[in-house]
């Protein structure tokens, strides 16, 4: 065995940093000789292995490996290992510590490295070492990423030659390692210009799907590791995509490798340019991608996209006031809202109809189906006095303030369904009141944020926010003097105007409730915690749904 380093303490001992410039990486390029292709039944006979940094060669490890069986003659035809030639070479129990020691935590690149791990993992396992923790990459993966139209045939001697390696492949692991290096560094060039420059674009790359995926890699060179949104943008500078990171970088590079939804390669395809802005952190830019994509309403936003319409659920200015659902806020003794669709509203207000009985019809009568049936009140008809029905108005508005008065009628009639096995009738109940619970604790939330005016809160990750009245004025990070300052709340409302208005304060409200939040100031009485309401489920699995808050 022969090992040959130069000064190994050029080499970098640890890299945590998956953003880690390709300059600063170690890489230790390899290749095993075996006797076989298969490591449950082969052995190595020879490792030769190569270790870089910035480009440049810090070592060399080299040595022929006694795999303690024959050689069968055909690998020796191919490799030119003879069983006399290995016969006073090391065990592989006496060669690997030496070689896991000059590995260290360099990068390993292999051609069909795939192959080369196969036996190391299954050496080191054996002897009690464990599987390799190294990143790994492969020139092979690499250069049918890259040069597939170029090169017939992405086999090492192919690829050597195409690059002009001073180092022809030959079967044997120290040549072939070096052979191997060429072509890395080749290829890690032609990398560079699409914008792989670290260490995490480096191991993406393999994954990218596409030429279109590959050719438009370099529109993500200028965006930085930091929080932030990004924007992509088609060829007429219209957004197509507004999303939020934490890591721009890595998020963005992303949809590059790995996705293989139909509307993502859409996307690419029509993706042209990509704009970002650098946040403080990750809530202020959840903040930014909330209206920005309100503004723009990017057609690959199809998740997150507001509704086109919205709903109100409100008390009627009747005689005998009803519950009704409109598309605007009306002046009301209640309104709720506002919710995302018709039928979302309509299940609140089934809800309330089935706690407080409510009447249903619309005109007068000598009473409709539910009041006959006693599931409602029906003051039409004259069987109920005028006081008598304002207290079910009244059990509706304070219900609304006081949502644990809804929960026992709501609960019971759960309970009656499911003990007749009327299961999909109680599931049933049961969305309805989720719909309602969530509509109620977004409107307490609402109604908290607008007393409490101007809040000023700092994070465990020194991200401090104001709020003005349930929207982001202002972000920063403590120790800075300079705020980021965004526009502030309108008018005092006693429901949000618009979808993204209460998007935006229970995402405010959320970040304020989590642990390690500190409240600086605040304005008016910002009464913390407010508890989303539960509802007490009934058996079975299909009933344990509780609402999303």
């Amino acid at each position: 065995m022969f090992v040959y380093a130069e000064d190994m303490t050029l080499r970098q001992g640890s890299f945590q940093e998956m953003g880690t410039p390709l300059s600063d990486v170690p890489f230790c390029v390899l290749d095993l000789e075996t006797t076989g292709l298969s490591p449950d039944t082969c052995s190595i006979t020879e490792i030769g292995a190569v270790t870089y940094v910035g480009g440049e060669e810090i070592g060399r490890f080299q040595t022929l490996v006694d795999p303690g069986c024959a050689i069968p003659p055909t690998v020796t035809v191919v490799t030119g290992i003879t069983r006399s030639m290995v016969v006073d070479a090391p065990s592989i129990g006496e060669a690997l510590p030496s070689f896991l020691e000059f590995l260290g935590d360099a990068v390993i690149v292999g051609h069909n490295v795939r192959f080369d791990l196969s036996f190391l993992n299954a050496a080191s396992l054996s002897h009690g070492y464990g599987k390799l923790p190294n990143l790994h990459t492969d020139t092979l993966r690499l250069a049918q990423r890259l040069v597939r139209s170029e090169v017939r045939s992405m086999k090492l001697r192919n690829l050597a030659a195409y690059f002009g390696s001073p180092v022809a492949p030959n079967h044997r692991a120290l040549d072939d390692a070096l052979a191997t290096a060429h072509v890395f560094w080749s290829l890690l060039e032609r990398a560079g210009s699409i914008g792989v420059t670290h260490l995490d674009d480096l191991l993406a790359l393999p994954t990218i799907k596409g030429a279109r995926a590959v050719g438009k890699l370099a529109l993500t060179d200028r965006l930085p590791r930091r929080p932030g949104v990004y924007t992509f943008k088609d060829a007429t500078g219209t957004p197509i995509y507004i999303g939020k990171a934490t890591n721009l970088r890595s998020r963005v590079r992303s949809y590059f490798a790995g996705d293989a939804r139909k509307s993502i390669d859409a996307m690419l395809r029509d993706l042209h340019t990509i704009d970002h802005l650098e946040t403080c952190g990750e809530i202020d830019a959840s903040v930014l991608e909330l209206r920005a994509i309100a503004v723009h309403k990017p057609v690959y936003n199809k998740r997150s996209k507001p509704p086109q319409s919205l709903h109100w659920v409100h008390l009627t200015s009747e005689r005998y006031p009803r519950l009704s659902v409109a598309r605007s806020p009306v002046e009301s003794r209640l309104v709720l809202g506002p919710f995302r669709s018709r039928r979302t509203a309509t299940d609140a207000m089934h809800a309330l109809w089935d706690a407080t009985g409510i009447r249903r019809c619309t005109g007068r009568g000598n009473g409709c189906a539910h009041a006959q049936s006693g599931q409602t009140a029906c003051p039409c008809s004259g069987a109920m006095s005028e006081s008598d029905y304002e207290r079910i108005v009244q059990s509706v508005v304070d219900g609304v303030a006081r949502p644990e008065l809804l929960i026992d009628p709501i609960q019971r009639r759960m309970v009656q369904f499911a003990s007749t096995q009327r299961f999909e009738d109680a599931a049933l109940v049961r969305d309805r009141w989720a719909a309602l619970a969530l509509a109620i604790h977004r409107a307490g939330v609402w109604a908290d944020l607008q007393a409490a005016g101007c809040v000023q809160a700092c994070g465990p990750d020194s991200v401090c926010l104001t709020i003005d009245r349930g929207r982001m004025s202002a972000a920063w990070r403590s120790g800075t003097s300079q705020p980021f300052a965004l526009d502030g709340a309108s008018d005092i409302t006693d429901s949000p105007p618009s979808m993204e208005a209460a998007d935006e304060a229970m995402l405010l409200w959320r970040w304020l409730m989590q642990p390690g939040i500190g409240i600086v100031s605040h304005s008016g009485p910002l009464p913390m915690p407010r508890e989303p309401m539960q509802l007490a489920m009934v058996r079975r699995g299909t009933l344990s749904r509780s609402p999303r808050w």
